[in-house]
């Protein structure tokens, strides 16, 4: 029986797109650097937003002219991260039936600890247990440390947890966890692509969260 649930957040829960594009453009230009595209910046994500600039960066950039791209992108996207950020169509209704159903919940995120506590405040907050976004000391996705220290601060037991996501990365963590995955079908990734990298369990809405935990 499943009684814990790990979401990863962008792309699953909430669709960010738009505004780490709006960010990663907003400090490639200060930088006097070509813009990316929607389509770009979607296959960019997924590991963090250092991973996301240095994808998004002139191959040829010096180490510092990178840093300081970072820094400009990070401070515009903690000023504008919620711009056009929004739940995806029905997770609401999931995260309330999930809480009501009695199951922990905990989010798990590449994102910066800063985003992942401002969304928390607007979108989870008395909805979900536990949110760990990137911090010091901690090892990103696919690690499994985020995930460790989520079944930590829920006191959940591995072989009851089930992980949710929407990309490689995390079929890859929830492998790397020894968890079972769910793979989302609304977020930054296509079916083809999450069955390459080792998919084999979907869903089509968050209302079908719950039909399959049973």
């Amino acid at each position: 029986m499943i009684h814990s649930i790990i979401f990863d957040l962008d792309g699953t829960l909430t669709d960010t797109l738009r505004d780490l594009c709006d960010s990663t453009n907003f400090a490639l230009r200060q930088m006097g650097w070509a813009e990316r595209s929607l389509a770009e910046v979607r296959r960019f994500v997924g590991n963090g937003v250092r991973r996301l600039i240095k994808r998004a960066v002139p191959q040829d950039v010096s180490n510092d002219d990178f840093e300081q791209c970072f820094k400009i992108f990070q401070a515009h996207y903690l000023e504008h991260c919620q711009d056009q950020t929004c739940l995806y169509e029905g997770v609401a209704e999931m995260l309330r039936e999930v809480h009501e159903a009695g199951y922990k919940t905990a989010i798990v995120s590449n994102k910066l600890q800063a985003g992942v506590d401002e969304l928390y405040e607007t979108y989870f907050r008395g909805v979900v247990d536990v949110a760990i976004g990137e911090r010091e000391g901690i090892r990103r996705k696919p690690a499994p440390d985020m995930v460790e220290l989520a079944l930590k601060e829920l006191n959940a037991d591995k072989c009851e947890t089930v992980y949710v996501g929407d990309s490689e990365v995390d079929v890859q963590t929830a492998r790397n966890s020894g968890l079972p995955c769910i793979s989302v079908l609304w977020g930054f990734r296509d079916r083809q692509e999450l069955e390459e990298a080792g998919a084999t369990t979907f869903i089509k809405h968050p209302s079908e969260l719950l039909e399959i935990l049973k």
